[in-house]
C-alpha cells in the first residue's frame, strides 16, 4: 500500500491543489491559490516521475514564485492600485442610490445600493421622495445617511467618487 502511495504522489497533490481552492473561496486574498499553484506544478513533476524530495522543492519554489509573483498582478486586478481595501458599509460612501421608500422628514426611510436595500435618513433631516437618486455622505451603525442628487442622464454614468461609476440602464 505505501508502495503505491509513494508511486502515485500526483493524486495527493492534486487534492492538495482542491483542497488550497476551497479555502481559497473563504479567504479572497489570494495567498491560499498561491500553494494551490504550487500543489498543481508539483503534481505534473510527481506524475513525471520526480523523487519525493524534489517534489518538497519545486512544492516550496512554486509557492514561493507564486506569491512573489502570481499575487500581486491577481491582488491588483481584483482591488486596482488602492492601498485601503473598503468593505462592507464602508464601501458605500460616495455611492450613488435610489430611494426605494421615501425618507420622511425627520425620520427613515429605505435606499437601493445595488441590489441591496439600505435604512437610510436625510442628512438634512427633510422629505425625499421614493425614487430620486442620492448620494451617501455617511453612516452610523447598518443606518445611511443620504443627500439627494441631480437625476442621471439616460442612459449615462457618473463618478461615485470612490473610483466607481454609477450607471443608468436604458431602458
Amino acid at each position: 500500500m505505501i508502495d503505491y502511495f509513494a508511486a502515485n504522489l500526483w493524486q495527493f497533490w492534486s487534492l492538495v491543489v482542491i483542497v488550497c481552492l476551497i479555502l481559497e473561496l473563504t479567504s479572497g486574498d489570494f495567498f491560499i491559490l498561491c500553494f494551490s499553484i504550487g500543489a498543481l506544478v508539483t503534481a505534473v513533476f510527481s506524475a513525471l516521475g520526480l523523487g519525493f524530495y524534489g517534489q518538497l522543492l519545486v512544492f516550496v519554489l512554486a509557492s514561493l514564485l507564486s506569491l512573489l509573483f502570481v499575487r500581486p498582478k491577481l491582488t491588483n486586478l481584483l482591488h486596482g492600485k488602492r492601498r485601503e481595501r473598503l468593505s462592507n458599509a464602508d464601501a458605500l460612501m460616495g455611492r450613488i442610490g435610489r430611494v426605494s421608500e421615501a425618507i420622511e422628514q425627520g425620520g427613515y426611510g429605505r435606499v437601493a445600493i445595488d441590489g441591496d436595500d439600505w435604512k437610510a435618513v436625510s442628512a438634512d433631516g427633510g422629505y425625499i421622495p421614493l425614487g430620486q437618486n442620492v448620494r451617501v455622505v455617511g453612516r452610523e451603525s447598518i443606518i445611511i445617511t443620504v443627500t439627494p442628487t441631480p437625476a442621471l442622464p439616460k442612459g449615462g454614468s457618473r463618478d461615485t467618487g470612490n473610483g466607481s461609476q454609477e450607471c443608468q440602464p436604458h431602458s
